[in-house]
């Protein structure tokens, strides 16, 4: 008992303050193009294969390492001489998003789905952009023992943006019209603002490779980094396990909130369930996950963690079986939110740990942009399966398409050449 007291008291550092702020701003957005618009859209009428298919403007956040070199090295005009190279990127995105958020909102989608998907997509590429800042700063202004408690604070603070945007902006939607839901979010970037202009600039790692000249820039801040990654052993079973471990989850929660309309559940019981007091389950569940990554290791943790939410995907199948039921869905989240906070905690941890200090924000969104192409290109065919489909099966072939990722997870356990997760690999 002693032992987890001591892992849970670096939580007490300052530093985690600002990491939770920056994590609201970085889950803010994410509710904004994915769960939200799918109920704004569902109510509004469009198909389930259209809105299976708006999980596709989530690709920004699966190429994010194509421009992450640029946003880890170059420099913002005036912003990074005032505020330095991390906090300047930070308040040019999140200017960005307030714009792009406001614009979104002003639409009707049911009329204008194109542009509905093309204003979304730009929402995302900025809070793609904000997040490869976000997971910059926060590896860089931690050592290796607070990774897991750093992971886990910028997973509350995420959660707690998604809250504001999921549960806030539905019980929002009940009483005004969804541009002014939308108008309210983007007020809600404020917060991330900010954090930005209280926290301090992480201090910058020294240059290496050729200095000055356009080549000497492209290699350090394109070719080193991948090159870096690329000379690891069992990189190419480190990047497919990175794809699937939380493709179960994502393939269940595209269609979550088109699940629960069908069942008959009303904005407000969604908002109060689902995203309210499933925000507590997660928080407990996203806490014990960095206390677990901190008392047994990365992939331990990972590998208990992965079973769990993997399974968390049935209670679902169990909630359409007893179909409109409050108690019922309150078990569910439950039981879902808690393995899912528990499995992103070690996860975000895990991946921190893969990367070299002298490229964070590059690695970060190399290793971060796999795990979001299977949230977004392969579980946005969850909507054409449950369009065939009835929820029962869809929500068994969920937790089916989980396992592969964790029998992944056993055979890079036991292979002795790979380095340990969780170690940062200093510079």
């Amino acid at each position: 008992m002693k032992r987890w007291i001591e892992a849970l008291a670096v939580y007490r550092d300052p530093r985690m303050v600002a990491i939770l702020f920056l994590g609201f701003s970085s889950g803010l957005p994410l509710a904004l193009t994915t769960g939200t618009l799918a109920i704004w859209l569902a109510r509004s009428g469009v198909d389930k294969t259209t809105i299976g298919l708006f999980a596709l403007v989530g690709l920004p956040y699966t190429l994010k390492f194509v421009w992450a070199p640029v946003i880890d090295r170059a420099p913002v005009p005036l912003l990074t001489r005032l505020l330095g190279r991390r906090r300047g990127w930070l308040i040019a995105t999140q200017g960005a998003l307030m714009a792009a958020t406001l614009a979104l909102g002003s639409l009707d989608v049911a009329a204008a789905p194109a542009t509905a998907a093309l204003l979304a997509l730009v929402v995302a590429f900025v809070s793609a952009s904000q997040d490869i800042v976000v997971d910059a700063y926060r590896i860089d202004i931690l050592d290796e023992r607070q990774q897991g408690a750093g992971a886990a604070a910028t997973q509350f603070g995420y959660r707690l943006g998604m809250l504001a945007s999921g549960a806030g902006a539905l019980l929002l939607a009940d009483r005004m019209p969804w541009s002014a839901v939308y108008a309210v979010m983007a007020a809600l970037v404020g917060v991330g603002v900010t954090a930005v202009l209280l926290a301090p600039e992480p201090e910058a790692p020294s240059e290496r490779g050729p200095g000055g000249s356009w080549l000497g820039w492209i290699e350090r801040a394109v070719i080193a980094p991948f090159a870096d990654f690329l000379a690891r052993p069992g990189w190419v079973a480190i990047l497919m396990f990175i794809l699937l471990y939380k493709f179960g989850d994502a393939f269940a929660g595209v269609m979550a909130n088109p699940f629960y309309v069908e069942m008959g559940f009303t904005n407000s019981e969604i908002a109060g369930v689902s995203k309210v007091f499933g925000l507590a389950a997660t928080l407990a569940g996203v806490a014990i996950g960095g206390a677990m990554v901190g008392r047994w290791g990365a992939m331990p943790s990972l590998l208990v963690c992965g079973v769990l939410q993997m399974l968390s995907n049935l209670m679902f199948a169990l909630q359409a079986v007893v179909g409109h039921s409050v108690a019922m869905l309150g078990l569910t989240i439950a039981v879902e939110n808690l393995s899912g906070g528990m499995g992103s905690a070690a996860f975000v941890a895990y991946l921190s740990g893969l990367c070299h200090l002298a490229y964070t924000a590059t690695q970060y969104a190399l290793l971060s942009s796999f795990m979001a192409f299977g949230r977004t290109a392969l579980a946005s065919t969850g909507g054409w399966l449950a369009d065939r489909v009835d929820w029962v099966s869809f929500f068994v072939v969920s937790t089916a398409v989980a396992v592969p990722g964790l029998v992944l997870l056993l055979w890079l356990m036991r292979r002795p050449e790979a380095p340990p997760a969780g170690t940062r690999i200093s510079a």
